[in-house]
């Protein structure tokens, strides 16, 4: 496997950051520095900053013969879209080796968790699921969060024309909430909290369902465990 392929999938970052390290003479195999074209073959020990990374592929796992099943840790500024004419798409973002789809979406603007699969045919099942399974955000705003901002915002707030959901809503910090959502309506927390007169500074989902984001890194992203993926689908037997 060419090494910048096999640094890609550690999922340490993308091909082509993969491809500015090896030029910084920053990647080893076998603890000899190597450059660009090089190739990592079984038994090899391929270092980034002397730390030992492993392809995932490489990694036996329930999820590997069923297909791809990542969560990602998106960054503000990459677009949910499978379209690689729009500049910073999240498939080009991740690339994986695999034709990947995103499940669902996560604005521009916002962070966080993300799931993307390589079975497009259970992309629109899990989004069904999704409508009735919590999603939660970590929320910070530009004023002090107030006991009436958060009973308005957990009661349900009018936009796109329709009340939201009742939802669970605490205070973090004085100027952060986190909210506990089971819908997605577009911008919806956004939305919401400019009807109370806050605007959102920073939002980053930290968990879909029963998939926390954990100690991801921003940008970078993992295999679901086997226990991840049947509590996404419980009545589903084959991924």
């Amino acid at each position: 496997m060419r090494v910048n392929k096999y640094i890609s999938e550690a999922g340490l970052c993308s091909r082509r950051e993969a491809d500015e390290l090896l030029v910084a003479e920053r990647v080893t195999i076998n603890d000899e520095v190597v450059g660009m074209g090089a190739k990592a073959l079984d038994g090899d020990v391929v270092k980034v900053d002397g730390e030992v990374v492993v392809a995932r592929t490489l990694v036996a796992s329930p999820a590997k013969s069923r297909g791809v099943y990542i969560a990602l840790n998106k960054p503000v500024g990459i677009t949910c879209t499978t379209d690689t004419t729009v500049s910073g798409n999240i498939v080009d973002f991740v690339d994986h080796a695999q034709r990947i789809f995103p499940i669902g979406r996560l604005d521009k603007d916002s962070e966080g968790l993300i799931l993307l699969t390589s079975n497009g045919d259970i992309v629109n099942e899990i989004l069904r699921a999704e409508n009735n399974h919590e999603k939660e955000y970590l929320v910070a705003v530009n004023k002090a969060v107030t006991d009436d901002f958060l009973t308005g915002m957990a009661r349900g707030v009018r936009i796109h024309g329709q009340m939201t959901k009742p939802c669970k809503v605490r205070r973090i910090a004085k100027f952060g909430f986190s909210i506990v959502l089971t819908q997605g309506l577009n911008r919806q927390i956004r939305l919401m909290a400019a009807a109370f007169g806050y605007r959102v500074t920073q939002l980053r989902r930290v968990r879909i369902i029963n998939v926390k984001l954990g100690h991801l890194k921003v940008g970078q992203w993992r295999n679901l465990t086997e226990a991840e993926l049947k509590g996404l689908l419980p009545d589903r037997t084959r991924w």
